[in-house]
């Protein structure tokens, strides 16, 4: 071999050397069943939805907004009590950068491709959108994966793959695991026991999406086969919105509700004071006031459809949090709705205990009641 090949070779190893490996990338399947390829973890993460933030904590902890870089401000206007909580955790929450929702039309594409994230991570309900708009073929053009995710639409299905995703996501597999077995425990020591009861009378529940926040949705919004109906179904109550409705969301007339004449009626609600218009609302979620939740579910059941119904004689009307709606805590209120049901079947069962002992253990904010009331004799 001469000098100069021998030389050739010493800079062309040096060069080899040199030259960093390119990354390798991983093939993920969304719930929109797409194939998604990305580096993971991640190292830059666009939250296309800040209430995935529930979630997220549980897997990061500490370290939740270590790889963030901006969010959705969803939380923030539709969810402002566990935004505060977060933020007086988290005082640089206020300053992370906020991008708007593809459906309506405010989401920014340059913006988030200013913040250079390698994958930002949509509810499903944005994929007609994002593909009409074009936002899902230019963010692929520009090096961004969206990942979609699912905890609304088909809980069932999605819940638990939208948590593998998220964990894969941002490098915590065996947490999102851990999430995963929590909650599938949690569920079961209601539906295990349901089983196993021979005799069980199913009570009718007629359960409300978010009444008093609008003027415009007088009655009677409310849940099908999916999300909060589930939730009745699992925790030993039958929902009336099910013998109608085939879709996730829908509405019942009032006439309906009267003549079906629930055991129970449930409302959804949480903090929409920067939403509402008519400020009716039932303001339940992380400390909010119990009195003052009674009084707005009270003022609620005054309403035609309502002041009726045997559960309202009977002194069997409650209010739940809303945004369980669109997190994987369902154990919470299965837990909750199956002691207003069955009472004596659960009366060992602490929704309240349970609830903190996940904050303890998977959260970094602190716990604080308040995310459901029941009006008096309600069995709250």
């Amino acid at each position: 071999m001469t000098l100069k090949t021998t030389l050739l070779a010493f800079v062309a190893a040096i060069l080899t050397m040199a030259t960093p490996a390119a990354a390798e990338k991983t093939v993920i399947t969304d719930v929109a069943g797409r194939k998604v390829e990305l580096e993971l973890p991640a190292k830059r993460v666009l939250v296309g939805e800040a209430r995935q933030i529930h979630v997220i904590a549980a897997l990061k902890g500490e370290h939740l907004f270590d790889t963030i870089v901006g969010w959705r401000d969803d939380m923030i206007k539709k969810d402002p009590d566990s935004y505060e909580a977060y933020l007086e955790r988290f005082p640089a929450l206020k300053d992370l950068p906020q991008v708007g929702y593809i459906p309506s039309g405010t989401f920014s594409l340059e913006g988030a491709i200013a913040l250079q994230p390698d994958v930002l991570t949509l509810n499903i309900e944005a994929q007609k959108s994002a593909q009409e708009s074009g936002i899902e073929e230019k963010a692929a053009a520009a090096g961004i994966a969206i990942v979609y995710l699912d905890f609304r639409v088909d809980p069932a299905k999605n819940s638990e793959i939208s948590v593998e995703l998220l964990g894969s996501i941002f490098g915590e597999p065996a947490k999102a695991q851990e999430f995963i077995d929590y909650r599938r425990a949690q569920i079961a020591l209601v539906t295990d026991r349901l089983a196993r009861t021979s005799d069980l009378v199913r009570p009718k529940v007629f359960i409300e999406r978010s009444p008093g926040i609008s003027g415009d949705n007088v009655c009677c919004r409310t849940f099908g086969p999916a999300n909060f109906g589930e939730m009745v179904e699992q925790a030993g109550g039958h929902n009336i919105a099910n013998d109608v409705l085939k879709t996730t969301f829908g509405d019942l007339n009032p006439e309906q509700i009267i003549v079906s004449n629930p055991d129970h009626v449930i409302v959804t609600g949480a903090n929409w004071a920067a939403e509402s218009d008519i400020n009716q609302f039932v303001h339940v979620g992380r400390g909010a006031d119990p009195a003052n939740a009674r009084n707005k579910l009270e003022a609620l059941m005054q309403r035609p459809a309502f002041f009726s119904l045997a559960a309202v004689k009977n002194g069997k009307v409650h209010a739940a949090w809303h945004q369980f709606y669109g997190v994987p805590y369902e154990f919470i209120p299965i837990q909750q709705f199956a002691k207003w049901f069955h009472p004596e079947l659960f009366a060992d069962i602490d929704p309240d205990k349970t609830f903190r002992e996940f904050h303890e253990r998977f959260l970094p904010v602190t716990y604080k009641p308040g995310y459901f009331v029941s009006l008096p004799s309600g069995g709250e």
